[in-house]
This record gives C-alpha cells, sequence and structure tokens, in this order.
C-alpha cells in the first residue's frame, strides 16, 4: 500500500467536511424562496440526474440489481430519507442552533453504535479525542446561540431521531460496504432520497393548489440545487461511503464536526461575517479531535508497534 493510498481515507474525509461546509451557504439562500422538503426534492432529483448522465456517458458504472435496491433500503432509510426529515422537523420546532448543537453528538452515538454492532471499540485516547471533537462544535454553537430556553420538546424528540438517524447511517454503511462499492451505494440513497422528498414536496404543491409551479424556482434557484444536489449529495456521500468503507465507524464521523469548522471559515470569507475567540477554540478542539482520533486509532497504532518491532529486529540482526 503506497502512502496516497493508506492517506485516501483521511483526505477523502476532509472532502466531505469542505463540500458540507459550504453547503449551508447555498441552503440558506434558497430557503428563501423553497420550503425545505421543496428543496430536499429538487436537491435529490438533481443528484439523480446528474448521476444518471454520468453513468450515460460512462464516466461512472453502477451495477444494481432490484435486490440491491432491497439491501440497502435500510440504510437509505436512515440516511438521507430519516436523517433529513428529522432534522428539518426539529429545526423549524427548535432553533438552528440548538439542531447545531445536538447534531454534534452524532460521533459519541457512533462510537457506542459500532462498539455494540460492528465490534469496533475505540480505545481511551480515541474516545478522549472523540469528546473533544464533539465538545468543540457544541462550544461554538453554544456560544453563537443568543438563546436555546423554552426548546420545544418535540423538537428535541425529532432532532434525537436525526441524531439516531446519522449514527446508524455510519453502522449500515460500513456494513453494505462488504458487498457494495460506494458508488451503487450513493447511487441508491439518492434514488430514494429523491422519491421520498419528492412525494413530500409535491404534496404539499397540491394541497396548496400549486403544483403547477413546482419547478418554477429553479428558473432563480438553479445554482444552489445543483450544488447540493450534485456536491453535496453525490460526491460528498460518495467520499463518506468510500470514508466508512476504508476506517472505522468511530474514525470517519468525527470528520463530520470539521463541517462546523468550514461553515464558520467560509462565512467569514464569502459572507462577511465576524469571527471571535470562541470561534477559534473550537476550532482548535474540533481539529485536535479528528486527527487524535485517526492518529490513535488501533489499527495505526498496532501497525507502529509492528514497524517498531521491525526496526528493532534489523538492529539486533545487525549487532
Amino acid at each position: 500500500m503506497t502512502k496516497l493510498t493508506q492517506y485516501l481515507p483521511y483526505m477523502a474525509g476532509v472532502g466531505v467536511a469542505l463540500t458540507w461546509g459550504f453547503s449551508f451557504m447555498f441552503t440558506r439562500g434558497a430557503l428563501d424562496q423553497l420550503s425545505p422538503f421543496h428543496l430536499l426534492g429538487l436537491r435529490f432529483a438533481a443528484a439523480v440526474l446528474a448521476m444518471f448522465i454520468l453513468r450515460v456517458f460512462g464516466l461512472i458504472k453502477i451495477s444494481v440489481t432490484p435486490a440491491d435496491y432491497i439491501n440497502l433500503l435500510p440504510l437509505a432509510f436512515f440516511q438521507p430519507i430519516l436523517y433529513f426529515a428529522s432534522e428539518t422537523t426539529g429545526i423549524l420546532l427548535t432553533s438552528s442552533s440548538y439542531a447545531g448543537m445536538m447534531i454534534a453528538i452524532i460521533p459519541i452515538f457512533v462510537a457506542i453504535f459500532a462498539a455494540i454492532f460492528l465490534r469496533e471499540y475505540p480505545n481511551r485516547i480515541q474516545l478522549f479525542f472523540i469528546i473533544a471533537s464533539v465538545g468543540g462544535a457544541i462550544f461554538i454553537i453554544f456560544m453563537d446561540a443568543q438563546s436555546i430556553a423554552g426548546v420545544n420538546p418535540m423538537g428535541t424528540i425529532f432532532l434525537l431521531a436525526a441524531v439516531i438517524a446519522g449514527a446508524s447511517f455510519n453502522i449500515f454503511s460500513r456494513r453494505a460496504s462488504i458487498k457494495h462499492p460506494p458508488i451503487r451505494t450513493t447511487w441508491i440513497m439518492m434514488v430514494f432520497g429523491a422519491i421520498v422528498f419528492n412525494s413530500i414536496a409535491l404534496g404539499e404543491h397540491y394541497n396548496a393548489g400549486k403544483l403547477e409551479v413546482y419547478f418554477a424556482p429553479l428558473a432563480e434557484q438553479w445554482v444552489p440545487v445543483l450544488y447540493l444536489g450534485v456536491f453535496s449529495s453525490v460526491v460528498a456521500f460518495f467520499l463518506y461511503n468510500f470514508v466508512l468503507s476504508k476506517i472505522t465507524a468511530p474514525q470517519g464521523s468525527v470528520f463530520a464536526n470539521m463541517v462546523t469548522v468550514v461553515a464558520i471559515t467560509a462565512g467569514v470569507v464569502f459572507r462577511g461575517e465576524l469571527v471571535f475567540w470562541y470561534h477559534l477554540v473550537g476550532t482548535a478542539a474540533i481539529l485536535a479531535g479528528v486527527w487524535g482520533t485517526n492518529r490513535f486509532a488501533p489499527a495505526v497504532m498496532e501497525k507502529k508497534r509492528q514497524k517498531a518491532l521491525e526496526r528493532k529486529t534489523a538492529l539486533e540482526a545487525q549487532e
């Protein structure tokens, strides 16, 4: 294994964080004209269309059977269907800041689920860095929040469902990687997302008597829909499925907290938003957490011990 191949999962993890981090800017703008489920419907429709075009021109190869759709239905149910539906409803009932703090605890649930279902046990050092990453994200969002008092209990329940869905996706994707390549998993996720979210959005438009203008917002919002559909959905989920096929679920999950760092940076650079001391403190904790969780993974530590033993053996042989 070359060094480049060895570092590919971590490079892909950074790519996921960058793509999802910039998605907030596009989402904020699109929601000015689109309802949440309408945006999700158009987003995943664009994702399916993009993958279909790439497939027709032979740029990607997707081998999929009806059995594959059935086998990967549980994964698609958790992500994107249950996750996005629960997160969207939770945000509507609470606040984006409170939702951000809830979503930031996903790596904790991933560590628990991975130990139970995958027998992937983070060591004590990894647990420390996982908590540091989660703590950094929560600290930033908490300091940014004006107030989280009086939160709707139902909103918390929906956000907890999103947390469980996000953590469960990590486990199912890790398991699916044994039999299914990342491109197939991503395709099936996009297809189910497009079907479910467009069904919900079309139902909303039908009840409001506005079915004929379903695609009208694309005239002004095609850029955010294209970014969210192609990059934030197809590219990012492909990379994340690839990450989870190469490293443990707890290692992969902490990259999601880097999204907070990228979102802050994007806001400062492109929107002229202010950065405060707590942003820097939280960012340092998140980056340290991502580094430490992967640096002190059991497999990495075992490789280091093996190399140290080989060097010791070689030195003894020279003597």
